[in-house]
């Protein structure tokens, strides 16, 4: 009997050693930070590591210390009655060294952060227009970073990053902004091709310009050419054959380019129908008709500076006939 007393008695009292040792000692993980009271009062903060309680007396408060985010969404209107949605986005953490402030100051953290995240943001967005609110998207991050670290940094936390992550207006006029956006676009795309066709068509003229130029200059030297071998065609002539004159050779020559054209236009196909007469007279009525066509030509062209062939004189009339 006095051996099972015993043995009840010694394991009531390894039972209340243990739940002593479990209530004495404690362990602190990293990055993270204990906050003790004794009898409800705070006491001291411990670092990680192993620590010891006063049993029954004193309780230990796990505080993180790793940075958190928080995200919300706020619904504001811009300057210009435009309803838009602002995603926010914190990153905060418990300085090390208010921990205290951290612990016994805020019950809610996160609660307290987004009150002050859609106060910064309603006091600076229904300031701007739309487009100015995109234009500052940046400015409004760094607007709500400095107000909240103003703020928490009273309470033990630091404000790492408050970023603005996008700007959300109403479907619609998103739509409206693509749809002015895609017009300007096609503005810009009409002047673009305007410009080209302009400068295409500027370069063409010019182009052709310069091709007129250059044939006019062919021309003129074909002709020049043309010139000089009748100038020295006829010289020859007037050397070679005595009493010829210059209006013989001219005729000689106009008369076999033009039996060469009529040869020409007999040969080739694709020709209309020519009539010409079939008298004798024929060719020197044709001879008369070119040579005084070519005196005209040549007249004017002397008088204005032109070919430079030696004007002939008309033949004189037939004597009238004997009565």
């Amino acid at each position: 009997m006095d051996v099972t007393f015993g043995l009840v008695v010694f394991a009531i009292l390894a039972v209340v050693a243990l739940v002593l040792v479990a209530k004495t000692l404690y362990t602190v993980r990293t990055a993270t930070a204990g906050v003790v009271e004794r009898f409800g009062k705070f006491n001291r903060i411990v670092q990680p590591g192993l620590h010891t309680l006063v049993p029954f007396g004193e309780r230990v408060f796990f505080v993180d210390l790793q940075v958190k985010q928080a995200q919300f969404q706020v619904e504001t209107k811009t300057k210009d009655n435009v309803f838009v949605q602002i995603p926010v986005s914190v990153q905060y953490q418990i300085l090390p060294d208010k921990i205290y402030d951290a612990f016994y100051k805020l019950s809610a953290p996160q609660k307290q952060i987004e009150s002050f995240v859609f106060n910064s943001i309603l006091g600076h967005v229904p300031k701007l227009t739309l487009d100015e609110t995109f234009d500052q998207q940046s400015g409004i991050s760094v607007a709500v970073k400095a107000e909240l670290d103003a703020i928490m940094t009273g309470y033990g936390f630091n404000i790492s990053t408050a970023l603005v992550t996008d700007i959300i207006p109403d479907s619609k006029v998103k739509d409206a902004m693509n749809d002015i956006n895609a017009a300007q676009r096609a503005q810009v795309a009409a002047q673009a091709r305007g410009e080209a066709e302009k400068i295409l068509k500027v370069k063409q003229a010019e182009a052709e310009a310069e091709s007129k130029a250059l044939q006019g200059k062919g021309i003129a030297a074909e002709r020049q050419a043309i010139i000089d071998g009748l100038r020295a065609s006829i010289e020859n002539f007037r050397e070679s054959v005595p009493g010829a004159t210059a209006e013989d050779v001219m005729a000689l020559v106009l008369l076999t380019q033009y039996f060469d054209t009529l040869k020409d236009i007999g040969t080739k196909g694709g020709n209309n129908t020519i009539f010409l007469p079939n008298n004798p007279g024929a060719a020197n009525e044709f001879m008369v008709q070119i040579l005084a066509g070519l005196r005209g030509s040549m007249n004017s062209g002397a008088s204005g500076g032109g070919m430079g062939l030696p004007v002939v004189a008309p033949p004189a009339p037939p004597p009238p006939p004997k009565s």
